[in-house]
């Protein structure tokens, strides 16, 4: 284990959904020893509402979750990557800043879920890209 909590950024186009509950998550479920963050390529300024709304009846706060840029992580004082993960096929063939420490990088393909379409009721609990299988606490 290093001295101080991995920090892990994840990467997708908008980050407005995956790569926002994957930060969430991962500082949950990382209980101090990993330290999430995410960001986009072309973020969309926002969080997708039922993004947040799955994160909130998980019991994950949420306050501080936001839609950015990966800019935001590649300069000098930005803080030193261990691990960048790629979660959408569209951001990992985006040629990617260098990022400070140089990082492992992965690419972890996953179906996006704010694409996901019909009613909410349906796009909370369909199967394939959902966003409840991704929250199972």
């Amino acid at each position: 284990m290093a001295d101080r909590p991995y920090n892990v950024l994840f990467l997708c186009t908008g980050n407005s959904a995956r790569s926002i509950m994957a930060e969430a998550l991962l500082n949950h479920w990382g209980q101090g020893r990993f330290h999430g963050y995410s960001a986009g390529s072309q973020p969309r300024g926002q969080v997708h509402p039922l993004a947040i709304e799955t994160l909130r009846e998980n019991r994950l706060p949420v306050d501080n979750l936001r839609s950015k840029s990966w800019d935001e992580f590649s300069t000098p004082d930005a803080p030193e990557m261990d691990f960048v993960f790629t979660i959408c096929d569209q951001a990992a063939e985006e040629v990617c800043p260098i990022w400070p420490g140089h990082p492992m990088t992965a690419h972890w393909g996953t179906p996006d879920p704010a694409a996901a379409g019909g009613t909410t009721k349906r796009r909370l609990g369909r199967s394939g890209a959902r966003f409840t299988s991704w929250t199972r606490v």
